[in-house]
């Protein structure tokens, strides 16, 4: 199996990278946006995402802080 980020062959203690310097390269990839799962952009029309027409204080769902200090 080659590394994915340098193509190199990958080390057992590291899988699937060669080093930890290309996990780390990953890793800052991800954590930048660099990599994107596919789908829909949340808030966009069907998905379930903010909605700024329906604020938390008409969520049924959200308890109000009172009812949160007596439990």
């Amino acid at each position: 199996m080659a590394c994915p980020i340098c193509s190199k062959p990958a080390e057992q203690a590291f899988k699937p990278f060669c080093s930890r310097r290309c996990a780390d390269v990953d890793l800052s990839r991800w954590l930048k946006g660099s990599y994107a799962i596919p789908g829909e952009r949340a808030g966009e029309e069907g998905g379930e995402g903010f909605d700024a027409s329906n604020p938390p204080e008409n969520n049924p769902l959200r308890r109000d802080a009172k009812s949160m200090d007596t439990e």
